[in-house]
């Protein structure tokens, strides 16, 4: 049980105007070093003498070390100053970035890329300390600024790392990656407000609220539900997608992918927005929102199956609205946990975020074995199928109450769990 100290933290105002840009910039920048990997593994190959492969596996022990260190390292954000945890945490992955960098071999390379992976989950922290470093009414707002320094990392850190590598060597997006990392390290310890913690638990303690709170927290629970679903949908889409379109239909080459991920990444400028649709409206109704843009995102991107430049347009459209609707449901479920209690913003937002990318993982596996099955109209109905399913969370939910209250109930619900210092 949570042992929680009186909240010493600053006032809500301390987080001001300019400070979410920075962070969201921090965002964007730490978790493009998750994904970036994934555009030069063929360098990666060609330069070691190792087999394709191996060098994709470099990609997916960054991505397994990133969902491990959701896990185990920001629940410390409850229990450890802040600030320089995050500054510790850059610094080391900025050293992983310097080491991967000048690996000479698969062996040292692949060791680096899962630590960078494992280090590199400042944003799960920068995001519950902006949530709880601002007043209630700008919370939906800075979330989404956040989100979308986020979401811009992710869908351009591909681009980023194949224009690099291409032009001067798979090392070069590493060694670059390493000084950003390490500029931001300065910065962040700089301008991060100092916070106090809100918890005194051991860390096994804390691991363990983690899981319970995926058991106690309503608010959670649904959060859960409503970006597992959705998220596996989008997965699903953006796995089987690249076969499709380097597939005997399409016949092209890999950049088409990347082409069609800068398309996705105007996404990333609805996330502000839909911050303050949250403020306005609730995040339940954001999430509706968001399950009806995927719904028809499904039914567009089935039109991809037709080939040709009528294809690759509705392809680009359907990839365009499913993202969206990740991305802006992706602030709306933060929004719902982070109006909890402050003291278990960490935790909760690791409870969230790991479901979240095995939800993703499913939906990699599954749309995977849906096209090589079955084809481009199978992925599409799985999609539909996945983000359909959230309807059922909304329902259940009582979809349309007021998020305020239901934060409130499970403020509640939860409070006699935690013992005062």
């Amino acid at each position: 049980m949570s042992r929680t100290t009186p909240p010493a933290a600053p006032a809500p105002t301390a987080l001001g105007r300019g400070l979410p840009l920075v962070m969201a910039s921090a965002c964007g920048v730490t978790v493009a070093n998750a994904y970036f990997p994934q555009a030069i593994t063929p360098l990666i190959a060609r330069s070691l003498d190792v087999s394709d492969g191996t060098a994709t596996t470099l990609a997916t022990l960054t991505q397994l070390g990133y969902a491990v260190g959701i896990f185990l390292l920001v629940p410390l954000g409850d229990r450890l100053p802040r600030r320089p945890l995050v500054t510790v945490l850059l610094a080391v992955t900025s050293l992983a970035l310097l080491t991967a960098g000048l690996a000479p071999g698969a062996g040292l390379l692949l060791t680096a890329g899962t630590l960078v992976g494992l280090a590199t989950v400042v944003p799960q922290i920068l995001l519950p300390t902006a949530a709880g470093l601002v007043e209630p009414e700008r919370r939906g707002r800075v979330i989404g600024t956040l989100q979308a320094g986020l979401i811009g990392g992710i869908l351009l850190a591909r681009a980023f790392g194949g224009v690099l590598g291409e032009h001067l060597g798979w090392r070069a997006p590493y060694l670059v990656a390493a000084v950003l990392t390490a500029l931001l390290a300065i910065v962040l310890g700089a301008l991060l407000p100092p916070t106090v913690p809100a918890v005194r638990d051991g860390y096994g303690g804390l691991l363990s609220d983690t899981l319970r709170m995926l058991r106690t927290q309503k608010e959670l629970r649904r959060s859960v539900l409503f970006q597992v679903t959705v998220f596996g949908g989008f997965s699903a889409a953006w796995t089987a997608v690249a076969l499709l379109i380097t597939g005997p239909r399409y016949d092209m080459g890999t950049q088409a992918v990347g082409v069609l991920a800068l398309v996705g990444a105007g996404s990333m400028f609805l996330a502000p927005s839909a911050g303050k649709w949250v403020d306005r409206y609730g995040a339940d109704r954001v999430n509706l929102w968001c399950v009806a843009a995927g719904l028809v995102a499904a039914g567009v991107l089935a039109a991809g199956a037709l080939g040709g430049i009528t294809g690759i347009v509705t392809l680009a459209a359907g990839l365009l609205l499913i993202d969206v609707a990740v991305q802006c449901g992706q602030v709306a479920n933060q929004a719902r946990i982070f109006a909890l209690r402050p003291e278990i913003h960490s935790r909760l937002n690791t409870g969230y975020m790991t479901c979240s990318f095995l939800g993703a993982s499913a939906g990699s596996w599954l749309g995977t074995r849906a096209y090589t099955h079955f084809g481009w109209w199978a992925v599409c109905a799985l999609i539909a199928l996945a983000v359909a399913s959230a309807l059922v969370t909304y329902v259940a939910g009582g979809g349309g109450r007021r998020d305020t209250k239901a934060g409130e109930e499970d403020a509640i619900d939860s409070a006699p769990s935690a013992r005062s210092r």
